[in-house]
């Protein structure tokens, strides 16, 4: 998408602020997420200098359903009940400010980059208080009268991933295993409330002290609170960290601490319920980033990479159920000599570029640049360990496929959803624990088993 354009937005600001004198001084885009755009944009007006950052809806698929003047009024209300956000300065719809729906707040101070919160010396004390500070701030995002949030609107996440599953139309036995788990042990529903919809670090504004606001509200809806704590778990979340509530302390924690500040006591096996959930949710919020990418919507190189990150959560979700690891594949098949092409081969050409980057260039960028570079050396890796190792993948996966009287993933996710083998689940799982293991070996073959 193109760059702010200061003139218009100048003159939205003057009219919302009340302030003809008002002009944007400058701005510069930051690292943004997948949905979002965002700038810190420099005003001086009447009353000085303010420092804000401004949010754009980026191109894609889900940008029609994102209503900045809706969620500014979610974050003015979350303020009014005690919610640490940062304050609204204007929001608009009209595309023609800035090239698509805004929102602007007022900058707060803090880190949202989840490795350097759960790293950095600078945030130690902040790591004692943090999961503390958002039991009491989920209790109270989940305590805002959804009579003052009317536009919001009800959303179970278990039928939303269905359904963003089947309308990308590519089939993941894991995913049906899983689906099948969480239709038969589903908790008992808690009385509707505002949900975030997105509350996990990356989306949590983190100062010395801890929290400093709650961010990106776009997802937020009216459902089942017990979502934001299962997706504040939810192993991805967790940004390498080793405890369970976001990488940074044990479930017990989180628990009491939502009661402690208002919220309705919660039992473990509801909250690995809803964190099952949110591990299936995510892996299809995976799916469809690729997607936007390959649609043309978004091109990406990260977008591209997160589609690689969906056998994770497949991994995850078979840890989850209980399915017992895979054996070790031992040896694997090597690719046939250089044929028409001769050498160097494609693998050969993916580690020379792969260099290239590691070597050349990542020292010579910084920012954004630098946070693809590495992304796209990281799709290298990939793509050298798949070109190794695919060709003998291939022949196992189709055995197993043909073991259990398949030939495609596409008849085996259908057979599981339908029933047709639910007496041979336990056959199914390990069958397809092995092609999740296949899958890990080439997109991230350091990735753990979960504790």
């Amino acid at each position: 998408m193109a760059d702010l354009d200061p003139a218009p937005l100048a003159a939205f600001l003057q009219a919302e602020l009340g302030d003809p004198t008002l002009r944007v001084a400058g701005h510069a885009r930051l690292s943004g997420g997948a949905s979002r755009e965002t700038f810190a944009v420099d005003v001086v007006g009447q009353d000085g200098p303010r420092a804000l950052v401004l949010q754009r809806v980026r191109a894609g698929a889900l940008s029609a359903t994102f209503s900045m003047e809706a969620e500014a009024r979610l974050l003015r209300a979350a303020a009014t009940h005690g919610v640490a956000v940062a304050p609204v300065v204007a929001a608009t719809d009209d595309p023609a400010v800035a090239g698509a729906a805004v929102l602007v707040m007022a900058r707060v101070g803090g880190e949202a980059i989840a490795r350097r919160i759960l790293r950095d010396d600078d945030y130690a004390e902040a790591r004692r208080r943090l999961v503390g500070q958002c039991a009491d701030a989920l209790a109270a995002i989940h305590r805002i009268p959804l009579a003052e949030v009317g536009h919001l609107r009800p959303q179970d996440p278990l039928d939303a991933s269905v359904a963003l599953l089947d309308s990308l139309g590519e089939p993941h036995p894991a995913f049906e295993l899983a689906l099948r788990w969480l239709r038969a042990n589903r908790p008992p529903p808690r009385p509707p409330a505002v949900v975030h919809g997105d509350f996990r670090l990356g989306n949590l504004l983190v100062d010395a002290d801890g929290l400093a606001a709650v961010l990106d509200w776009e997802l937020a809806h009216v459902g089942d609170p017990l979502e934001d704590l299962g997706w504040f778990c939810t192993r991805a979340w967790r940004f390498g960290g080793a405890e369970p509530v976001a990488g940074l302390g044990p479930y017990d924690e989180l628990l009491d601490g939502y009661a402690a500040a208002g919220g309705a006591p919660v039992d473990l096996p509801a909250l690995r319920w809803w964190e099952t959930v949110g591990c299936l949710r995510w892996g299809a919020i995976c799916i469809l980033q690729a997607h936007t990418h390959l649609s043309g919507a978004s091109r990406s190189v990260e977008l591209a990479t997160i589609g690689r990150r969906v056998c994770e959560t497949e991994h995850d979700l078979l840890d989850l159920l209980g399915v017992p690891a895979a054996l070790p594949a031992g040896d694997r098949p090597t690719p046939a000599a250089p044929g028409l092409h001769g050498r160097p081969t494609a693998a050969e050409l993916a580690e020379a570029v792969r260099e290239h980057l590691e070597r050349d260039v990542l020292d010579a960028t910084s920012g954004r640049v630098q946070f693809h570079t590495r992304v796209a050396v990281n799709a290298l890796r990939m793509l050298e360990r798949e070109l190794q190792l695919g060709p003998g993948q291939a022949v196992a996966h189709a055995a197993r496929l043909a073991a259990l009287g398949f030939d495609d993933d596409a008849a085996l996710a259908a057979a599981i959803r339908a029933g047709a083998l639910d007496d041979r689940l336990d056959e199914v799982a390990a069958s397809v624990r092995a092609d999740v293991a296949d899958k890990l070996a080439v997109a991230n073959p350091g990735y753990a088993p979960m504790a």
